[in-house]
């Protein structure tokens, strides 16, 4: 069947279209997605305000007209840190069902966390052991570890790329303060949870799924995307150690030069990488890989797992 698997995230609406069944990976037939950075319209209260709720309905009606399009059968809807943490999450759950028929599905942190390692676990397979898999979104990080499909530990912190950039890096380029009152933000929120995961023991294979990872791997010299998903990817922390303070000097523009950084992420790689910098230190990661798949996916193989064969 032909499954479309809709993304209400901190950064970007993405509808996913995958050929699927039970027993087989999901094949993608089609990407429709529109940034539209929930995480940076909320407004003093926390709340998303009228426009961003018109402009998230337009944008939902819009991917349902994209699934409908491509011929999908079943569209799995689901939202956010963005949407889960807004203080009127059920007005604007109410009134996107209300105007495009959709029912989000809002996950809890630690769901993202699980789902996404789903999708890394079935990635590797068993023969990667215990993996710890780390994914920085747009609103929050996610942590899981484990060596099986479900993990032992797993959780969300607010830590996301768009979030921190909203908050706490406002000039362009940043002021070295901000930035150095954002790292210990960040390693101070990722240091809480450690032992959560240390107690565990040493992971065999160290994974990071987003888009955040995708690209800092890519500037720090790992292949084009045009070079397929099965092409290995690889982040070293003594290249993004190397890249963090070239990225702090950088302006929004510049940075949207680099290799393989989109313009509308620009503005978020620096956040992303002190982020990603402090997970690789305060967790002892040397080197990490990159997975191609993440949250969405794992949505999709949870629910081809409930489907009868």
């Amino acid at each position: 069947m032909r499954l479309g698997v809709l993304d209400v995230g901190s950064n970007t609406v993405h509808l996913l279209v995958v050929d699927a069944h039970p027993g087989a990976r999901p094949l993608p037939a089609h990407s429709h997605k529109e940034e539209l950075r929930l995480a940076q319209l909320l407004d003093d209260r926390g709340a998303i305000g009228i426009d961003g709720v018109d402009r998230l309905v337009r944008v939902i009606q819009d991917a349902l007209q994209a699934a409908e399009d491509k011929g999908v059968e079943e569209v799995l809807p689901f939202a956010t840190s963005a949407v889960r943490e807004a203080v009127n999450a059920d007005e604007v759950l109410a009134r996107v069902k209300a105007e495009t028929g959709v029912e989000l599905q809002v996950l809890a942190g630690d769901d993202e966390a699980r789902l996404t390692f789903l999708a890394a676990r079935r990635w590797f397979g068993w023969s990667a052991g215990k993996l710890l898999v780390l994914d920085i979104g747009g609103g929050s990080l996610e942590i899981a570890y484990g060596m099986d499909e479900e993990p032992d530990a797993a959780v969300s912190l607010p830590l996301g790329a768009g979030r921190l950039t909203a908050g706490w890096l406002p000039g362009d380029p940043p002021d070295p303060e901000d930035i150095r009152a954002l790292r210990r933000h960040a390693r101070a929120e990722i240091a809480r949870t450690v032992g959560e995961f240390t107690r565990f023991g040493a992971p065999d294979h160290v994974v990071a799924t987003s888009k955040t990872f995708r690209q800092l791997a890519r500037i720090a010299g790992a292949a084009r995307s045009a070079e397929g998903l099965y092409v290995q990817r690889e982040l070293k922390r003594e290249s993004l150690e190397a890249w963090v303070p070239r990225l702090a000097g950088m302006t929004e523009a510049e940075r949207a030069e680099l290799p393989g950084v989109s313009e509308g992420r620009a503005s978020q790689l620096l956040a992303g990488a002190l982020v990603a910098e402090g997970a690789m230190d305060l967790f002892g990661v040397e080197t990490l890989e990159i997975c191609p798949w993440a949250l969405r996916e794992g949505v999709i193989l949870r629910k081809l797992d409930h489907m009868n064969p």
